[in-house]
């Protein structure tokens, strides 16, 4: 298995355009733990027979769980978000490959602040999730 190369999953310096991203495939255990923490018992993520009654199909991936996937990228790069704004667009199940991608939008050197232009797409090309994230990377943080 090929190991992902880090530097493409954060910038090497703040310029807008610079993308940044990964792929993870989300698993049972994913859902379990993020529902484990976060008590979001929704039966859209817990009941098989609630969500087959729905037009899903079947349980859907919490939706926070599928934003949080950028926070990995922010991790990486020291990022302390102030904002974050997020658009669900399709719903994400277990066992989709998702790819969480951050594009620099809009920068102020001065402050060291970055807005980020993100999304989440699964295997298919489909955007699932696509959003906005304002704050301060790495050693810029106030």
């Amino acid at each position: 298995m090929k190991r992902p190369d880090l530097k493409k999953r954060v910038p090497d310096s703040i310029e807008v355009g610079s993308k940044f991203s990964y792929r993870r495939t989300l698993t049972e255990g994913d859902v379990a733990m993020f529902i484990g923490a976060t008590w979001d018992v929704n039966p859209l993520h817990t009941d098989d027979v609630y969500a087959e009654g729905t037009d899903f199909g079947r349980k859907i991936v919490p939706g926070l769980l599928t934003a949080s996937l950028l926070t990995h990228l922010g991790g990486l790069w020291a990022f302390m978000a102030t904002r974050m704004e997020f658009t669900f667009m399709a719903p994400v199940y277990v066992g989709d490959t998702l790819t969480a991608e951050a594009e620099i939008a809009d920068s102020d050197p001065e402050r060291g602040w970055v807005t980020l232009s993100c999304r989440c797409t699964n295997r298919q090309g489909e955007t699932v999730l696509q959003g906005t994230v304002e704050g301060y990377p790495g050693n810029f943080i106030p």
